[in-house]
């Protein structure tokens, strides 16, 4: 019973980082019909301002080195402003073209952000500690359980509360909600479309600074892809959740981290390294069943 508790929690744990994932795309989705490949690429930037520039394999540390709470502050306002930077430098001029357009430039973000931090950081993977008290386990009911997990569950939790509130209790958040339904409409009625806009780039920057912070702690290494694999969860869930619905993408994104954690744990030893091959199948069957995902929003049509 105690390793079944154990396997559900590790499970929680994931899906919890993905679910963040997954609503930092959703949120840009919802407002722009725009799926940002550049995400992955904030994660990375995110963690890789902890530590100062060098081509050392533990290199000494930046923001890292300061107080938790100005570190953590820090790595939030670096994804943010790089969020806002990137949709005012690249995507608003491109608001009024086609679909296709917008995703070729987010891949061309993508990718000069990716040889940008080669650029500054190199290539080479790295080591850094921070967080390290959070590798001690708790026990809860005959369950150890890392507190690096608790906080990722806590986190999550307390974002999904204050983003909901959020949305559904301020101005901005309403109009966000309007522009996900029907966004020209939205407009015609006066919603300041820059602004909306911005503040979802905003908050997807600050749901990916937060997984930077988390994904380091967990790992305790830098890498340029680490944020890859992350996204590409984060969009199927975004996909099986049902594009443009907010809970939706975080309910995917517990289902995607259930399913990797169950397969890695009750798959036999040979097959274990085919886990993601069986997510990706469990994906396809699930949109196979249910093309339109598992929540479906009136906001169909493609605009922006």
């Amino acid at each position: 019973m105690a390793n079944i508790v154990q396997v559900l929690v590790d499970a929680i744990a994931l899906g919890s980082l993905y679910a963040l994932v997954a609503l930092a795309i959703g949120l840009v989705f919802g407002v722009m019909r725009l799926v940002n490949f550049a995400q992955a690429d904030y994660i990375t930037i995110g963690a890789y301002a902890l530590v100062v520039p060098t081509a050392s394999v533990t290199p000494p540390l930046l923001l890292g080195a300061l107080p938790a709470a100005l570190m953590i502050g820090g790595v939030l306002f670096v994804v943010v402003v790089l969020a806002l930077l990137t949709e005012r430098v690249a995507f608003r001029p491109l608001r009024n073209s086609n679909p296709s357009t917008l995703l070729i430039s987010s891949f061309a973000v993508s990718y000069f952000l990716q040889n940008l931090v080669m650029l500054i950081h190199t290539g080479r993977p790295k080591s850094v500690g921070i967080g390290q008290s959070l590798a001690n386990a708790v026990e809860i009911g005959g369950v150890r359980v890392p507190g690096v997990q608790l906080l990722t569950m806590g986190v999550t939790a307390g974002l999904l509360v204050a983003l909901v509130l959020f949305l559904k209790k301020t101005p901005l958040g309403i109009q966000m909600r309007a522009a996900a339904e029907n966004f020209q409409m939205a407009r015609l009625l006066g919603m300041p479309a820059n602004r909306v806009i911005a503040l979802a780039f905003a908050i997807s920057g600050l749901l990916s600074g937060v997984v930077s912070l988390l994904l380091t702690i967990q790992t305790g290494t830098l890498d340029l892809r680490m944020g890859l694999m992350p996204v590409v969860y984060g969009f199927f869930a975004t996909v099986i959740g049902g594009m443009g619905s907010l809970p939706g993408a975080a309910l995917g994104g517990f289902l995607v981290g259930v399913a990797s954690v169950l397969l890695q744990t009750y798959l036999p030893t040979d097959l274990r390294p085919f886990r993601d091959a069986g997510v990706f199948a469990l994906v396809i069957l699930i949109l196979l069943v249910r093309p339109q995902g598992l929540i479906v929003t009136s906001a169909a049509k493609e605009r922006v």
